[in-house]
């Protein structure tokens, strides 16, 4: 699991998330083709992110760690094993967040561990006029002048 945001507040977390998440993806379906060619076993990820607040600190007394507790690291673990693998999948306060970037796939309702059901969502590609026309999951400049605008807090998704 990995958090972002932390420990100063970063306006773009959400969406870094989501870039981090895609080219995860995008190098696992690399190795796939690589090892399916060469007849060798591959795996592949399941990716969740939430967005919401958790609590953070460092813990530990002989052995320092920073760690983060709370509902909203329970929702992101849910949010990965609810997932699809080869996908990036979110929660609708992540989309809420990352919908002026990126095309999704709204996946309904999902029932989800000691959590009911939650609202989730396929991330499949950064949108039309945003990436780089050789590569859907690049930022182009116009994308990058929108990020750079949240950012500053002058456009917020």
């Amino acid at each position: 699991m990995a958090a972002g945001g932390l420990p100063l507040v970063n306006k773009t977390h959400s969406i870094d998330a989501v870039l981090c998440g895609l080219e995860f993806q995008k190098f696992m379906r690399l190795k796939k083709r690589e090892r399916e060619i060469d007849h060798q076993p591959y795996w592949e990820l399941r990716l969740g992110i939430h967005t919401g607040s958790v609590v953070a600190g460092v813990v530990g007394t002989e052995k320092f760690a920073y760690d983060i507790w709370g509902d909203s690291v329970n929702t992101a673990s849910r949010m990965e094993s609810s997932g699809i693998p080869g996908e990036v999948n979110i929660s609708s306060e992540t989309y809420e967040k990352i919908k002026d970037f990126f095309l999704c796939e709204h996946r309904g309702k999902i029932k989800a561990k000691n959590k009911g059901e939650i609202d989730m969502y396929l991330v499949k590609k950064i949108k039309e006029g945003l990436h780089d026309p050789q590569d859907e999951l690049k930022p182009n400049q116009t994308f990058l002048g929108l990020y750079t605008q949240v950012q500053k807090g002058e456009f917020s998704p």
